[in-house]
């Protein structure tokens, strides 16, 4: 599907939907409890419902009412499972070593680019501690067997904190105490914090070490009733938007939060508000915020000033080739961006219309709608569909600001 979005100030109230990265978590953790767990306030997504997918097929019972999902804990754990990760690579990557706690036999399967996302340190450590990886080559699917063994991992921090975020969720299940050791500093660090955040709130506890986390095992995850908070990560977009001259107001946000996303209300500040003349450039370390990335660009692109953007290699492996398809999508539109090694040099311009290809990917079509609300022509996003990976309702929300999306048809 195509979008054709004419430039418009948008204007109004948006409700933010619940963070995608904290429902993720909080569904896992429900379904390895004892009991029945309610988490409400969820804003589905193919993401969202792929961890649901799995975690039936792992045993456990979910209820769907609404924007409330009632977790069954796995009481009965089948022999094999089919685990269907679509393209969600939070999925893939908690959920791998979580089956094999449970010793549950699992082939995985997914989609898009997700078959070529790296699982190498799993790879590595698991296949140490009883588990077996069959029919595995650097694609999907693959299965694996076995029952997981307690001990000491080791992960690089550089890779995805993803790897350290499916060993905290998993290794409690384990009846010896485990450590998971960083070889290298740990990248996105406030994920694996919002995971230990997550635990906590289901009763599961671990020790963080120098360079890693103690984690206890024979816990037990404990049901309970909560709610998802609002995401920065989509928030981001609206809040970027502002920036560059439109009028949102974002409901659903938290006043206090431990993820990682919010630094983009700091970050809006410095850039547009922080009129530093000694500085001839402005430098956004990402290697905690990954994700804003893309955005980040294009609110560089309405700055005063250069903006480089470093420590965003692994960008390279989303979705799409993040620093690609960002720098190709603000080109396109009369930006001026160069790619670097570890990531993007963005120079202040204005942006007329064009056609932009979204890569499938759903942050690119969001950031190009975002931009095209102050460019000077439309723009037309190819693809725009994979919005549904995370934010199924954005161009609804869009329109309901104001947003003139007028070309919508079926390639």
């Amino acid at each position: 599907m195509n979008i054709q979005i004419q430039p418009h100030k948008l204007i109004g109230t948006v409700r933010i939907p619940s963070s995608k990265s904290m429902a993720h978590r909080m569904l896992i953790c429900a379904s390895l409890s004892k009991g029945t767990s309610e988490i409400s306030g969820i804003s589905f997504s193919k993401d969202i419902e792929a961890t649901i997918s799995v975690m039936k097929a792992l045993g456990a019972g979910f209820e769907i009412h609404d924007d409330t999902v009632l977790v069954t804990g796995i009481t009965e754990r089948p022999e094999t499972a089919l685990a269907d990760c679509c393209e969600s690579g939070s999925t893939l990557r908690f959920l791998i070593p979580v089956a094999a706690a449970l010793g549950i036999t699992s082939t995985f399967t997914g989609q898009g680019r997700l078959p070529q996302r790296p699982i190498t340190p799993y790879i590595r450590e698991l296949t140490a501690k009883g588990i077996d990886f069959h029919d595995y080559q650097n694609t999907m699917p693959f299965t694996i067997s076995g029952q997981l063994r307690s001990g000491k991992f080791e992960l690089e921090g550089d890779i995805s904190s993803q790897f350290v975020t499916g060993l905290l969720l998993a290794l409690p299940l384990l009846r010896e105490d485990s450590e998971i050791v960083l070889t290298s500093p740990l990248e996105s660090k406030p994920y694996a914090d919002m995971t230990i955040d997550c635990m906590e709130k289901f009763g599961v506890c671990t020790k963080e070490l120098p360079n890693g986390w103690h984690i206890f095992g024979n816990q037990h995850y404990q049901a309970r009733n909560l709610q998802v908070e609002g995401d920065f990560s989509q928030a981001a977009f609206f809040y970027v938007a502002n920036a560059i001259g439109n009028q949102i107001v974002l409901e659903n946000i938290p006043e206090k939060s431990v993820q990682g996303d919010r630094k983009i209300i700091e970050l809006i500040e410095k850039i547009c508000y922080q009129k530093n003349q000694n500085q001839e450039k402005f430098l956004i370390d990402a290697k905690d915020i990954p994700d804003l990335v893309p955005i980040l660009a294009v609110l560089a692109t309405f700055s005063t000033k250069p903006t480089i953007i470093c420590n965003a290699q692994r960008l390279c492996i989303k979705e799409s080739n993040r620093l690609e398809t960002t720098a190709n999508l603000l080109n396109t539109l009369g930006g001026k961006v160069r790619i670097l090694p570890d990531g993007l040099e963005i120079y202040p311009a204005s942006l007329h219309g064009g056609t932009v290809d979204s890569a499938g990917d759903h942050r690119i079509a969001m950031c190009a709608a975002i931009a095209a609300s102050r460019a000077s022509a439309p723009v037309i996003i190819q693809g725009a569909e994979c919005v549904s990976k995370s934010y199924p309702a954005f161009f609804e929300d869009y329109q309901k600001l104001g947003g003139i999306c007028n070309g919508i048809y079926l390639e």
